[in-house]
């Protein structure tokens, strides 16, 4: 028998141990939580909601206390100048004008019998001008009683229509109570609340488009035309009036319009929370899981603005329907095999 030669002898047992070997320990796989990629208007990351108003609402109130026997107009009533809102009881007025009259009566009797007299030398001069002195006292009094009585019609003062109806039949109202709003279309803005981070973007807004939830597909023109320079104290935000530009018919008060600052409508801008960013290469990326390798792999993306404090809105780099990894992503790797986690109970 042929001897084994001493090296050849530690190659051989070498390789069987080699081959006797435990293979090395697969890497485990970590569990990510990840978001389904859905894409919103690139303006509604800055849109605000509102009302259609008039310019110019006026609250029409009667300038008499008395008790209303007659609304003649309901809201949505088209009004032209002079015409009947409500009316008031009149017999106190009545009343207070009869008492007026007939003392005007008697006393510009007395003034002619004295005038008379006066021609005749039979009255001084002094005493005639104390009767005309109180016959001009009683005559300003029955043009006040006169326009007393008036008051207790309420009439349009212009053209308008009504967008509010405060007070009923029946009812007794104080002088000065608002009864009718009546607001005049020919101007016609929305009224928005805006909060206080987002007073710089719509002061250097560029372009404000307005959409009607009435007509969604169509866009008008707005002009900022006044912001509040003060908080409301409940709310916390700003009221702004945006002018609508070349109004149609399909603008009608009342109705609820989104206020959208800039151009980039078209554009699809996904939202993602702060924490799903990274930086790859010295720009700002997001991991981006792919299904068919259970792997994940860095994507560098453009930032658009941000939403909140702990949101951030992607213009470019992504795309809809894509998996990304929004925790845990500065412990990550490229080809690193995950589980997607998701707090959706919509499939991945």
């Amino acid at each position: 028998m042929r001897a084994i030669s001493a090296p050849l002898l530690a190659t051989l047992l070498l390789a069987a141990c080699g081959n006797n070997a435990a293979p090395p320990a697969a890497e485990p796989v970590r569990p990510a939580l990840v978001q389904k990629l859905a894409p919103v208007a690139g303006s509604a990351v800055n849109t605000y909601p509102g009302e259609i108003r008039a310019r110019h609402e006026t609250d029409m109130a009667f300038r008499i206390p008395g008790k209303i026997v007659a609304r003649e107009v309901e809201v949505g009533s088209t009004v032209a100048a002079g015409t009947v809102l409500a009316r008031l009881d009149p017999a106190d007025t009545g009343l207070r004008l009869s008492q007026a009259e007939a003392q005007l009566a008697l006393a510009l009797a007395d003034v002619k019998r004295l005038r008379e007299l006066r021609t005749k030398n039979f009255i001084s001069q002094s005493a005639l001008e104390a009767k005309e002195t109180e016959f001009k006292s009683v005559a300003a009094q029955a043009d006040l009683a006169r326009n007393q009585a008036a008051y207790a019609v309420l009439r349009a003062d212009r053209p308008g229509v009504v967008t509010a109806v405060n007070a009923e039949q029946g009812q007794v109202v104080a002088a000065g109570q608002p009864v009718v709003r009546l607001a005049r279309p020919e101007e016609l803005e929305v009224v928005v609340d805006i909060a206080e981070n987002q007073l710089q973007a719509l002061r250097a807004a560029k372009q404000i488009s307005i959409m009607l939830w009435a007509s969604p597909g169509k866009r008008y023109r707005g002009r900022l035309r006044e912001l509040a320079p003060a908080a409301d104290a409940a709310t916390r935000t700003f009221r702004a009036r945006i002018s609508v530009l070349e109004p149609d018919a399909e603008v009608r008060l009342g109705m609820t319009a989104n206020i959208v600052l800039g151009d980039n409508a078209g554009a699809e801008i996904f939202i993602l929370p702060l924490s799903a960013l990274t930086r790859n290469d010295g720009k700002p990326a997001v991991w981006v899981f792919d299904p068919a390798t259970q792997t994940v792999a860095p994507r560098s993306v453009s930032l658009s603005d941000f939403s909140g404090e702990d949101q951030v809105n992607i213009a470019d780099g992504l795309k809809a329907g894509e998996i990304v990894v929004i925790a845990g992503v500065h412990k990550l790797r490229a080809g690193q095999k995950v589980k997607p986690e998701t707090t959706s109970t919509e499939p991945l």
